[in-house]
């Protein structure tokens, strides 16, 4: 028996599925096929997430895997048992008798959708380290840059530094580039080179290599620099970004001697990772550990399943791997989590097949993250002056004196004493810089109890006080 669009509206729907991005979209998809009542909750526009951010007409030039974007995109539209809330910011998930209620925000009305599974598939944001300087107009996270470009067809700046750490520096600086900008350089932190220690992993990856090349090959037509073990150590300027200082970086990221020059450039996009999105995971009583990346993650087992009933996990929530790996997990989610709660049966071929590509896609991301670790020293590029809390403008100096002044020796008691993260981004800025700072200080490295105490949040996206007492709309879109 099926069930009409027009009949979901305002019923429990077996599956709603947090996140519209490359997880979420491949979950919704495979949990409607196989027969349950499925909702894809999103707080954009139109579905695709972060990595595929998209305009009207948008001819998928400035994206990688657009193809399957495309058809996931296709079958979720066209799918009766495939509701869509999109422009939804979920900021709250509850367990109730019958299953799990995911609070929202619409255009700042609240609005309710229950369901008896959760599909948790919210992605990360760009990580980000502070430097001296790094709050002057026209310092950007690399995401934010490449996103006004895929979102909007903007570009942040016309002669552009692209440093950090990792392989999605590619992307952006060839993006930016062939979209006509000057890139005035890469300035990779690390040593790309340390794949090599991981020949098998590579080899069960060889696509990654092909899309890695394809990047590089744009960089080289541009004839942009790339420069390993280097980055931006200062961003010059006032009211906006005039130069930015680039310094060789040893072994463990702190500067080498001698080795500081200028660049010329009006905009510095920076990144060093991701942090995944663990808020809903969080409020739902998830198992959490540390990544190989030092990201606070979710646990899950085979089945994508975490250690609360209910509760499947997808994509970057659960370590952060790249969007194809996205999408195999989003489509193991979305199977087990119909099979479990709408009892339809599983193609055993197809699932040892997600299973093996998972496998091969995992280990190059461990890979990855091995050869993109994040060094203490990045600390030494710090003067007690640097901000690093920007909403509460906290500096390094301050906490670190209240490590070392008033004994505090982990950051929850930080941000009690001196402020950090208790400003409007709630520390999802400078949480992790935190984190490090306070474990450094105390002479340790950070710990899942650490991040997690920068992380949990009753609240996981901003609203205000009145969309807050206003009440809600049960299953209104």
């Amino acid at each position: 028996m099926t069930t009409s669009r027009a009949e979901l509206g305002g019923t429990l729907y077996d599956i709603a599925v947090l996140g519209g991005g490359p997880a979420g979209l491949s979950a919704a998809v495979a949990a409607a096929t196989q027969g349950s009542r499925t909702v894809l909750i999103e707080a954009g526009a139109r579905p695709g997430g972060q990595y595929w951010r998209h305009r009207d007409g948008d001819d998928g030039a400035l994206h990688h895997g657009w193809g399957q974007f495309r058809r996931l995109q296709r079958k979720s539209a066209a799918h009766h048992l495939l509701d869509h809330r999109f422009g939804h910011s979920i900021w709250h998930v509850e367990r109730t008798a019958e299953g799990f209620v995911t609070h929202t925000t619409c255009d700042d009305v609240p609005r309710t959708l229950r369901s008896r599974t959760v599909i948790v598939a919210t992605g990360a944001y760009d990580r980000q380290l502070p430097f001296p300087g790094w709050t002057i107009p026209g310092v950007f996270t690399a995401g934010a840059v490449q996103a006004l470009l895929k979102g909007q067809g903007v570009l942040a700046g016309k002669r552009i530094a692209v440093a950090g750490t990792g392989p999605f520096l590619l992307p952006v600086a060839a993006g930016l580039a062939e979209g006509g900008a000057t890139v005035v350089g890469v300035f990779e932190a690390g040593r790309p080179t340390a794949f090599g220690r991981h020949p098998i992993a590579t080899l069960r990856n060889l696509p990654k290599l092909a899309e890695g090349a394809g990047y590089l090959s744009t960089l080289l037509k541009h004839r942009i620099p790339y420069r390993t073990r280097t980055t931006v150590v200062v961003a010059h300027g006032t009211d906006t970004v005039t130069g930015a200082t680039v310094a060789r970086l040893d072994d463990q990221w702190r500067m080498v001697p001698g080795s500081a020059r200028e660049i010329d450039c009006d905009t510095v996009a920076v990144g060093y990772g991701f942090t995944p999105q663990t808020e809903i995971p969080l409020q739902l009583g998830c198992e959490m550990a540390r990544d190989a990346d030092g990201s606070l993650v979710a646990r899950v087992d085979s089945r994508q399943r975490s250690t609360a009933d209910g509760v499947y996990l997808a994509g970057e929530v659960c370590g952060v791997g790249g969007a194809q790996l996205a999408v195999t997990e989003g489509e193991l989610a979305g199977l087990h989590a119909s099979y479990t709660t709408h009892g339809s049966s599983v193609d055993r071929r197809r699932l040892t097949l997600l299973l093996r590509r998972r496998a091969a896609q995992r280990s190059f991301a461990a890979a990855m993250h091995q050869a993109y670790p994040v060094r203490d020293g990045w600390q030494s590029w710090l003067d007690e002056g640097t901000t690093v809390c920007r909403c509460e403008e906290v500096t390094a100096g301050t906490i670190r004196e209240a490590v070392g002044d008033l004994g505090a020796t982990d950051p929850r008691a930080v941000k009690l004493y001196a402020r950090p993260g208790m400003g409007l981004c709630q520390g999802r800025v400078c949480g992790y810089a935190t984190t490090c700072l306070v474990a450094r200080a105390n002479d340790r490295q950070p710990t899942a109890d650490d991040l997690r105490g920068m992380a949990a949040r009753p609240v996981a996206q901003p609203l205000t006080l009145g969309a807050l007492a206003a009440g809600d709309d049960d299953n209104s879109s």
